[in-house]
């Protein structure tokens, strides 16, 4: 019998046996039964609990397939870097100067050069409003910093400071550094900022997963590193755990990995291993990401940030430990070189007779058309984020150009038959999956930007196919599609319930949609104002 029924909602199960109901029965942590109101009402034991859900949308918990979730929550408590112009983020680390005792570090996320006009801040900007406090800010991408003079004096940077395989300083036309930090030469200012205590970063996180919650996530795909795991395991122990967790395993750490036999799938239903996260190449923003032919109008093809034969290496002793590999590649070559790795890997497993481990390509934004069949016929996820799309359609153009046709290529991938796995890469991009949906399919910003058939307008999908990103194909991702991404019998009873139909509304109307509730393990993890959940 169940314990709790869900009746009169407008159901999208996500499992192809039965598509649609109306009504869902929960005996514990699981989905007893699916189908029409009539037959689900009579399984409700004495006692039990019905919500009546009005008519409302319920999907599958969400599940985000890639993201930074410790520095996402630690982020909440740092600047807001993300703003239209460079003088309204100099104000806001005045601001910061005035509360700070002298000395202290400030530290924020989010900016964009491309938003300013294309051309990189500098140090002295920062000198003007913070000449005693060290300032290091990173990029959105994640893969360039802002430093002021007092922070690159701590770290001892200056102009006979030398750049570094997969890093580099950009300099004025003296040869001296203009403040800015590409890449792995972030890790000069880095090794010089306060670490958070262990004890700071778990209380963030467990602030991080109420954010989550509200936002329709019953999961998330952690590429964080130790620390990250550690605090996972923290709250697992004190049962404070709210999301379930699939989290990769920081490459500089492989080895460590290997030698105590940890495996992709160790774990269980609330925090598991997926697989070695490792790095090809940088990020489009600040031109890094790695590409076949020069970026347009220049001679640079961006950062190999990783020896690819050291590379190759890695991916083939994590396979024959049984880990799988996230390997982040965003330019054509970092992805053409990635793939050629994984083709070696997988006539290596065929040999030993293995072959199950679902190795990903995180991002993947832009692909050579002799490229395009590649993941399906190696097997191997596209871990994508649609609101990339969206962000980054003018820096592609202006830097990919015609290129641009095969970037973020959702439709062609899928039509391939490629697995894809979506996720938002916050806080490079916000932690909700209702606007990535919405970029999916309508290839469009907030705004309505480029217009109403949106960009390349060809690589839009069907809410359908979009919401199978966020459920069922993350829960494949992390080898947990026969537990989770489905409202079917047996499976986990993680669910939200949405206000409004986002199936039924015009596409720009998804990001009016409100999550009224989110459900894991048949346990409300969030209920919004006004949502009766049958407590």
């Amino acid at each position: 019998m169940a314990d709790l029924i869900l009746v009169n909602g407008k159901i999208y199960t996500m499992d192809g046996e039965l598509p649609r109901a109306t009504a869902v029965a929960i005996r514990g942590e699981r989905v007893l039964c699916v189908g029409r109101d009539e037959e689900v009402k009579g399984l409700l034991r004495s006692g039990g609990r019905t919500v009546n859900l009005k008519g409302k949308c319920v999907l599958p918990g969400l599940i985000d397939a890639h993201l930074h979730f410790e520095s996402f929550s630690l982020g909440m408590r740092r600047i807001d870097a993300e703003t239209e112009s460079v003088e309204e983020l100099l104000e806001r680390v005045r601001e910061r100067v005035a509360e700070l005792e002298t000395g202290s570090w400030i530290l924020g996320f989010g900016w964009n050069q491309n938003v300013w006009g294309g051309v990189f801040p500098t140090k002295e900007m920062l000198d003007g409003v913070a000449p005693e406090h060290p300032v290091f800010l990173r990029a959105k991408s994640g893969h360039a910093g802002w430093a002021n003079a007092a922070a690159m004096r701590i770290a001892g940077v200056d102009r006979s400071t030398e750049d570094m395989d997969g890093g580099a300083l950009v300099r004025d036309g003296e040869g001296e550094p203009t403040g800015i930090f590409l890449e792995d030469a972030q890790g000069l200012i880095g090794a010089h900022i306060p670490e958070p205590s262990q004890e700071e970063a778990v209380a963030a996180m467990e602030e991080g997963q109420e954010r989550a919650l509200e936002q329709g996530l019953a999961g998330v795909h952690d590429l964080d590193g130790a620390r990250a795991l550690k605090g996972w395991q923290i709250l697992r122990e004190r049962g404070e755990m709210r999301l379930r967790v699939c989290k990769s395993v920081p490459g500089q750490l492989l080895e460590q990995a290997l030698a105590v036999g940890i495996r992709s799938g160790l774990g269980d239903e609330w925090l598991r291993i997926g697989g070695v996260k490792l790095f090809a190449d940088g990020a489009l923003g600040p031109r890094t990401a790695w590409m076949i032919e020069p970026y347009e109008g220049e001679e640079e093809r961006g950062i190999a940030t990783a020896d690819m034969e050291e590379l190759r290496g890695m991916v083939r002793r994590a396979s024959a430990g049984g880990l799988a590999s996230f390997v982040h590649a965003v330019g054509d070559r970092a992805n053409r070189e990635i793939l050629d790795i994984f083709a070696a890997v997988r006539k290596e497993e065929r040999a030993r007779g293995e072959g199950h481990l679902r190795h990903r390509i995180e991002h993947a934004q832009l692909l050579h058309a002799d490229d395009w069949s590649r993941l399906a016929e190696l097997k191997v996820i596209g871990s994508m984020q649609p609101i990339h799309a969206t962000s980054d359609m003018e820096i592609v153009d202006r830097h990919w150009g015609d290129r641009g046709e095969g970037a973020y290529h959702f439709r062609t991938l899928l039509e391939r038959g490629t697995a894809l796995a979506f996720g938002s890469d916050c806080p490079v991009e916000r932690i909700a999956p209702l606007v990535g949906i919405h970029a999916a399919v309508t290839r469009r910003r907030t705004d309505g930007m480029p217009g109403e058939e949106g960009w390349y307008p060809e690589q839009r999908l069907s809410v359908e196919e979009a919401v199978h990103g966020f459920t069922l194909g993350a829960a494949f991702a992390s080898g947990e599609e026969k537990v989770k991404g489905s409202l079917t019998r047996g499976k986990l009873a993680d669910l939200v319930v949405l206000d409004r139909d986002i199936f039924a509304i015009p596409p720009m109307e998804i990001l009016e949609a409100r999550v009224e509730g989110t459900m894991l393990g048949g346990e409300w993890g969030f209920a919004g104002e006004g949502f009766d959940c049958g407590d």
